[in-house]
């Protein structure tokens, strides 16, 4: 397979579906979704992206703990019929199960039995350009659920029937704009951020109204004319800057401020857009009554080297210094580990540290703003090489903080390196934009590198690493999942195994090998006193390609890891 093949591969429309929700019956006393429960969800319930508006991936469940989780054992299983990447958490609303996976699913199933509820299917166009044919779930609010659509859509469903209750346009997928987030649901608000940097769009984040799918308010990321910030582009760059928003952002209720992640600049070498190119790699502090931006902190200026920071920052309270602080925590894709502090009118730098080897940067200044090493920044008409690769230090899945241990859990990637040569070339509307031809990107493993995926286990408030476990033959990429049980669940590796290991000392504790690769987010719910972990395996999308690209190609480990989603759930042994 060329380096062009396996950049685009999964990149073409698939067959369309037709918008439907096929009905096996309606859900019986399903319980409305409130802001006082997305604030305070029960225990037994996973209504969230990661479980809580912090963003945390923690679940406070202990009855599957590290002395009993050697009997965790498969439950039940549901195919959902369909290839690519199965990147969304199973939701659980109490019993009740919504699947997101690619092809415009939704999956409505009772969460004890793994019977189907309905299914509803969205038509897509056959002209569709999937660049990430992928989704991450459904936002839930009252009685209804709320999906984000490749073909650039916002659709209101109705929770207990899958009846299409309303379908709003948000931008012209034709144009390269599309979604594959779950959507944030803040006081009746549907909050969305776009897709699309790789095509030369300028990025935004919209709400809607979940009543009726009235748009709201809509923030660029990147500024325009008259708008602060501006000035940090040159001519119409900013026009076609990037800036994507395409995951979920995170919440503090007690502020009413949301954070969400910004992606990179485009095209890829910035010297094709000249400056630090606010609000690319950022991440924002939003009102959600108006979408004004209160504050920023920008990870690293210019982006080069298609590092978004589109994952959004952990809200943790930290004990640093003799005092408290309250906390953006996020292990970036830039390979820096950064900490920094949220106050109601400003991010303020507290500290960073990178967390795999990186010979892009110098150091952090006293501001928190990166010195870069201008030999590995790439440059028009010149190949330059960097390290980490074009997928950094950690991609788009997420961390996870246990309240329990006090660390953070980094599904990070190390011994990885890329490269390529700039170019300058005019858009064309809809066709990917790069600043690179696709077989001219360089990507490699480090000469005698003995593994590749890590899962890291680090503590934010002193930066020391407190373990580590290695993947020899694989990368690692799949979210992380802690619990009150002293676990982490993990995916994320070629050999299709999820694992469960110790938080306290990374002493891997249990594994399970399922259909697939692992790329979406654990999840734990309970029932009945019954406490259960759920994930959905389904190898694709980027995953697929870093198997291609760098583990495959570069080493010589063939690993066939076969497509095709699959929910997987596990309980204790009875």
């Amino acid at each position: 397979m060329t380096r062009k093949q396996w950049y685009l591969s999964g990149f073409v429309a698939f067959t369309c579906l037709v918008s439907t929700a096929a009905s096996a019956g309606p859900i019986e006393n399903y319980a409305p979704v409130t802001q006082q429960r997305l604030e305070n969800p029960e225990p037994g319930n996973w209504m969230l992206y990661r479980r809580t508006y912090d963003g945390q991936g923690y679940s406070p469940l202990d009855q599957i703990n590290a002395s009993n989780v050697k009997n965790l054992t498969p439950v039940w299983t549901f195919a959902t019929g369909v290839v690519e990447g199965h990147e969304a958490p199973p939701l659980v609303n109490n019993g009740v199960m919504f699947v997101t996976t690619p092809m415009g699913q939704v999956i409505a199933i009772n969460a004890r039995t793994g019977d189907e509820y309905w299914r509803y299917k969205r038509q897509l166009p056959d002209d569709l350009f999937q660049l990430h044919p992928t989704n991450r779930g459904v936002g839930m609010w009252e009685d209804k659920l709320y999906l984000a659509t490749t073909d650039d859509h916002v659709v209101a469903l109705d929770a207990k029937t899958g009846k299409v209750l309303w379908d709003t346009k948000v931008q012209d997928y034709r144009k390269g704009q599309y979604m594959t987030l779950m959507p944030l649901i803040v006081e009746g608000k549907v909050i969305v951020g776009g897709s699309g940097g790789e095509l030369g769009v300028r990025g935004y984040v919209a709400a809607f109204d979940a009543k009726d799918g009235k748009e709201l308010w809509r923030t660029f990321t990147i500024p325009g004319e008259g708008e602060p910030g501006h000035d940090t582009w040159q001519g119409d760059d900013w026009k076609t800057g990037g800036g994507s928003a395409w995951m979920t952002g995170n919440y503090d209720k007690d502020t009413k401020t949301i954070y969400w992640g910004v992606g990179n600049a485009a095209p890829w070498p910035g010297e094709t857009h000249p400056g630090d190119n606010l609000y690319t790699s950022s991440v924002l502090a939003l009102d959600p009554a108006n979408g004004k931006i209160k504050t920023y902190h920008q990870y690293h200026q210019n982006d080069s080297w298609d590092w978004d920071e589109v994952d959004a920052p952990m809200l943790i309270d930290l004990q640093r210094d003799g005092r408290t602080i309250k906390s953006l925590v996020h292990p970036g894709r830039d390979a820096i580990f950064w900490v920094l502090e949220r106050t109601p009118t400003k991010i303020n730098y507290v500290a960073g540290w990178p967390f795999v080897a990186t010979d892009v940067w110098k150091g952090i200044d006293e501001t928190g703003k990166p010195i870069v090493d201008p030999a590995h920044k790439p440059v028009i008409g010149k190949r330059v090489e960097f390290c980490p690769s074009l997928w950094g230090g950690k991609d788009w899945p997420s961390a996870a903080y246990s309240q329990k241990t006090g660390l953070v859990y980094v599904p990070a990637n190390e011994n990885f390196c890329g490269g390529f040569t700039g170019e300058k070339v005019p858009l064309k509307a809809g066709e990917l934009w790069l600043g690179t031809k696709p077989e001219d990107i360089g990507l490699k493993t480090k000469p005698g590198a003995d593994h590749f995926g890590e899962l890291q286990a680090w503590d934010p408030a002193t930066g020391k690493k407190v373990w580590q476990h290695n993947f020899p033959k694989s990368q690692l990429f799949g979210s992380v999942t802690a619990t009150a049980g002293d676990l982490v669940f993990v995916g994320g590796t070629n050999d299709r195994n999820f694992r469960a290991f110790h938080a306290k000392t990374g002493e891997l504790l249990w594994e399970q090998k399922t259909n697939s690769g692992i790329m979406g987010m654990p999840v734990s719910y309970e029932i009945d006193g019954t406490q259960y972990i759920a994930i959905q395996s389904g190898w694709g999308v980027d995953a697929q390609r870093i198997q291609d690209a760098l583990v495959t190609n570069n080493i010589g480990i063939e690993a066939n890891v076969p497509q095709g989603g699959v929910v997987w759930v596990f309980a204790l042994k009875k």
